[in-house]
């Protein structure tokens, strides 16, 4: 992928950050956009984050007491992946807004995914309809849609938002322009799926093969988790197995520790079958037991690299290996080296 250019509109969403100077980077798999208040004096900290970037940059209007002002500090990075924005949040509280002024003055015509991380508060879209953002909640609507969302807590934010330019037949044709900000519930039967696969996005993109086509199938699963796709559709199953493959790579990465770790454990987990466990990974060509091998190499490359004294053998065996055969033979299959020569090589024997 070639050097990204950004438009202001490209960082409209439900939250805002900024900072004097900032960095661009060309490197994709680096934030292309950084900046921090840190360096800004104390009195201009807010000003600044208000004016500069929550309205000329992200179109949004910010307000926070003026006895606060001096105590604000804020940081923010933004990166592409698969022709979308990611963008990161971490700042004092305050209430922001996105008014029809705003909409006017910086339209975007795109599908937003945010991830309360922390920082919970109240969403109101107008129409007395309103509802709480707690922490990691998801919330989805498009860029040009009124919201108001006010701070519970003093104490700061995080937030992610996964920002998706509209074109083409991405939604299949479905309507996002109207889409008023909204929290997924928990127990929407896609909330595990498009979850996982923002959490793969966001957290894990080396594991990706081709970010835009798991751009495609996020905003998929967004417009089924808002009712305005069918399940029923082709692409939307695709969708929804791309969601469940990330789900499944999640239990493997959380549980792979345990030796008995099966396809039937995963398969109970995502209440699916066990036969659509193995077809999730069918794409990727690797198979389910391949991929759990694989990960707890690269889980085992961290704690050699981490704990130069700790034996091999505990480390294999603490990883979910077990045999000690089946643990080199993955390890040489995922580096190229063996474990000692993995560990000669960071203490630079």
């Amino acid at each position: 992928m070639g050097r990204m250019r950004f438009r202001l509109s490209d960082f409209v969403g439900p939250r805002a950050g900024g900072e004097r100077r900032c960095s661009f980077l060309l490197d994709d798999e680096t934030p292309v956009l950084s900046f921090t208040t840190d360096d800004i004096d104390p009195e201009h900290r807010f000003d600044h984050w208000r004016e500069v970037r929550g309205k000329s940059l992200f179109g949004v209007t910010i307000e926070l007491p003026t006895e606060r002002r001096a105590d604000f500090r804020g940081q923010f990075s933004a990166t592409d992946i698969g022709g979308a924005i990611i963008s990161r949040m971490h700042a004092s509280s305050y209430r922001v807004s996105r008014t029809s002024a705003d909409i006017a003055r910086m339209p975007a015509d795109s599908l937003c995914i945010g991830w309360q991380a922390r920082g919970a508060g109240w969403m109101d879209v107008g129409r007395g309809r309103g509802h709480r953002v707690a922490d990691g909640d998801i919330v989805i609507n498009h860029s040009d849609t009124t919201f108001e969302a006010t701070p519970e807590r003093s104490d700061g934010f995080d937030f992610l938002i996964l920002k998706i330019p509209l074109s083409g037949d991405m939604l299949l044709g479905a309507p996002a322009h109207g889409l008023f900000a909204a929290t997924l519930l928990r127990k929407s039967p896609f909330f595990r799926a498009l979850s996982a696969l923002f959490h793969a996005l966001t957290h894990e993109p080396r594991d990706i093969i081709d970010p835009s086509v798991e751009i495609t199938h996020i905003a998929r699963l967004a417009m089924l988790a808002r009712g305005l796709l069918l399940p029923g559709m082709p692409e939307c199953r695709a969708a929804l197995r791309s969601g469940f493959y990330y789900a499944a790579r999640d239990i493997l990465a959380r549980d792979l520790h345990q030796p008995a770790l099966s396809p039937a454990a995963v398969a109970q987990e995502l209440g699916i079958s066990l036969r659509q466990v193995h077809v999730l990974f069918e794409p990727t060509g690797l198979s389910f037991s391949r991929t759990l091998s694989a990960l707890r190499a690269r889980k085992a490359g961290e704690l050699l690299a981490k704990a130069s004294s700790r034996p091999v053998a505990n480390v294999a065996y603490a990883c979910g290996f077990d045999s000690l055969a089946t643990f080199y033979r993955a390890f040489r299959n995922l580096y190229g080296l063996t474990p000692r020569d993995m560990r000669a090589r960071v203490n630079g024997e």
